[in-house]
């Protein structure tokens, strides 16, 4: 959430930012609204407590009773008012940042920059398949069997497909850890309290999380949650900061929602595996850090050799959480374009206050801190790049380079 001091003293800026997200801005004139209506009772049921201790001091019993009856009435509307205020002050986006492209919509996303050529490893004349067409010639990817077993959008995968998902962590990982990235493996399940305060919605049209029926639990999105949830309600000291995690989670997603053709084969699915780096860090350093995720991500796609461009989300494409998101996108021969395989967000102090994690200054003052995630690598759209961009004309898909030592020297997918 944004800090209502911040909001109080910047009303007209708060609004134009979460304008430019494509929020109603009246939500800012809410908040206000109920913030001093919640201060005014707040003040009220102050006085009147004070009252009631200093009848108790007198001992003057039927000014107590009237005190008493007057509290009955204001502290249930405070709670109320309270309720309503941080509903609404919750429903406040966070501010794009200053270095963040205006736009409504991925059409005014802006290409920062483009890394390898695609299909220039293809013969002419030569039309590349999809990874569906080729995991399914190859043995290598189920979908039907998915959809039997458990339903659309899950899916088996055989043989060295399984390998290239367990290769692919085990390369992050190995990648990462000279950075000062810590390996984490999370729980795959989640309180409320942290797969909300991250800003993962189980209900509405962008619905994410699968709820737990009965209990206060739901299956994360993201290790984004968990590794975020580590820290909640407490106080780090600066000197320990930067804490770099790169975490592994399977990741469950509703994927509410009409997406067409981006949801063919293992581009948009209900389950994946995932390696994500994660960054708790000094507000000052949050673009630094924000940078090095980025770096991260480029050098991950380069190593594998995958033709990539750089975006940068505007602001109307940003999401509640972020104040500024680039995402990689890859060159997917399939479908002739490029489709994203990561992001990374620099969601300043926004989920830190949401889930109450500060730092402690020099001067022993406490700050919120600044919260930076990243997709290293995903294991449902990075093998479905692979699989496009290393495909062979007689139908096998070689290996990248990188990962044949974590595939026991294979070199190549062929149908045995």
């Amino acid at each position: 959430m944004l800090d209502i001091q911040f909001i109080r003293n910047n009303k007209d800026k708060t609004k134009q930012g979460v304008a430019g997200k494509g929020y109603d801005p009246l939500l800012v004139d809410q908040v206000l609204a109920l913030d001093e209506k919640r201060k005014n009772l707040l003040e009220q049921v102050e006085v009147w407590r004070a009252k009631r201790n200093q009848a108790a001091k007198t001992k003057e019993l039927e000014l107590g009773a009237s005190i008493k009856q007057k509290l009955q009435e204001l502290e249930p509307e405070l709670g109320k008012v309270q309720q309503e205020y941080l509903a609404a002050l919750n429903a406040v986006p966070n501010l794009p940042s200053d270095k963040t492209p205006p736009g409504r919509s991925e059409k005014d996303n802006v290409e920062l920059r483009k890394w390898g050529e695609p299909n220039k490893q293809f013969p002419s004349g030569f039309k590349p398949k999809d990874h569906l067409e080729l995991g399914q010639s190859l043995g290598i990817l189920d979908f039907e069997t998915g959809a039997k077993v458990t339903g659309s959008q899950f899916y088996f995968l055989y043989g060295l497909g399984a390998r290239l998902e367990l290769a692919l962590i085990q390369y992050a990982f190995d990648f990462l850890s000279p950075y000062g990235f810590v390996p984490v493996v999370t729980p795959d399940l989640a309180k409320a309290k942290y797969y909300l305060g991250t800003g993962y919605a189980p209900k509405g049209d962008e619905a994410q999380t699968y709820e737990i029926k009965d209990h206060d639990l739901g299956l994360i999105a993201t290790a984004e949650v968990t590794l975020a949830g580590k820290h909640a309600d407490e106080i780090i000291p600066a000197a320990f900061l930067p804490l770099k995690y790169i975490g592994y989670s399977h990741c469950f997603r509703q994927e509410a929602g009409a997406y067409g053709k981006y949801s063919r084969g293992m581009y948009r699915v209900h389950q994946f595996t995932k390696a994500e780096m994660f960054v708790y860090c000094l507000p000052e350093e949050s673009d630094k850090y924000h940078a090095l995720v980025l770096e991260m991500e480029e050098k991950i796609y380069q190593n594998l050799g995958i033709p990539y461009r750089v975006v940068e989300m505007c602001a109307g494409d940003l999401g509640a959480m972020a104040a500024r998101k680039y995402d990689i996108e890859a060159w997917m021969p399939g479908r002739g374009e490029y489709g994203e395989v990561t992001s990374t967000s620099n969601c300043t102090d926004y989920q830190a206050r949401n889930l109450n994690i500060k730092f402690r200054t020099k001067d022993n003052k406490t700050e919120y801190i600044h919260m930076i995630n990243g997709t290293a690598i995903a294991t449902s759209r990075t093998p479905l790049a692979i699989l496009e961009n290393y495909q062979q004309p007689d139908g096998s898909v070689k290996i990248p380079e990188v990962l044949v030592a974590y595939l026991g020297g294979m070199t190549e997918i062929r149908n045995k």
